[in-house]
């Protein structure tokens, strides 16, 4: 993506670090708004926080979390919150964006690429499309080049070059990455064990050892533990869980598919970088 902004931006800083496990959107990017883990998430907002088998969207509190980190630090500047969901949410940044350019802080989540890895499992013309790493990559720069995202850093960038009494800073990271899983693995768990193809947190859990990497105690690495005898269990490299019954089928339906949750340098290293308006 860098070349289509080097017209309007530097790059200052270009590194990597580390996501948590789940490398799941749930547990990560409510981590990174909170900045807390999941369990310290749990006890702290005990009402907000929802488990894997709870009803209701698991990321509708990042604007509080938000609040409420900047507030731990005695950041009391106004700030913005902006979820896209869709090109229209998209197209009404672009046109908003100049109303919150006074704040100390912007956030913009982007959904897309991730809804991408989503359809690329469902629909039969997306798998064709994106059919390995790189025409994934090359079908996410396409979309990059005519969307609205693109469209608004522009319009940032021209407000910043306008303005000669602030200096600008755009920071560029994610919540976790992908994996293209072409292994089955086999697993078996009661019907409350979560649907993630590359982790799975439940009692009871059945599973090829070598396959995985296990917590049997969740409260040791910060994650919330929904019962007494609850496990994660995170798929290895390119594998991922597929139940005994009708395994041929959804051993084909999901190979070759991109997906996250587990552990991989592909899921657990994120990208993080500054740029500032030219």
């Amino acid at each position: 993506m860098l070349p289509l902004l080097s017209d309007d931006f530097e790059v200052i800083d270009d590194d990597v670090y580390y996501g948590i496990l789940p490398t799941a959107t749930q547990y990560s990017r409510n981590a990174i708004f909170a900045g807390l883990m999941p369990l310290d998430i749990e006890k702290k907002f005990p009402g907000l926080w929802l488990n894997d088998g709870d009803e209701g969207g698991k990321n509708l509190n990042e604007e509080h979390f938000l609040n409420e980190q900047l507030l731990r630090y005695g950041q009391t500047s106004k700030f913005s919150y902006t979820k896209i969901t869709n090109l229209n949410s998209g197209k009404k940044l672009v046109d908003n964006i100049h109303n919150v350019m006074s704040n100390k802080l912007n956030v913009i989540v982007y959904n897309f690429v991730d809804i991408l890895s989503h359809a690329r499992t469902e629909m039969e013309v997306i798998k064709e499309l994106a059919e390995d790493e790189a025409a994934y990559r090359s079908l996410t720069l396409s979309w990059f080049e005519h969307s609205p995202l693109l469209a608004c850093l522009k319009r940032i960038a021209s407000i910043a070059k306008a303005d000669e009494q602030h200096n600008y800073k755009l920071i560029i990271t994610t919540d976790h990455g992908s994996i293209r899983v072409h292994e089955p693995s086999r697993l078996i768990g009661d019907k409350n064990t979560t649907t993630n193809l590359r982790y799975k947190q439940g009692k009871n859990l059945s599973y090829e050892e070598k396959d995985v990497f296990s917590i049997g105690k969740p409260e040791e690495v910060f994650l919330p533990k929904v019962n007494i005898s609850s496990r994660y269990v995170f798929a290895k490299e390119g594998k991922y869980f597929v139940y005994p019954n009708n395994y041929n089928h959804y051993m084909n339906l999901f190979k070759n598919s991109f997906q996250h949750g587990g552990l991989s340098m592909e899921e657990v290293l994120i990208p993080i970088a500054t740029l500032e308006v030219k």
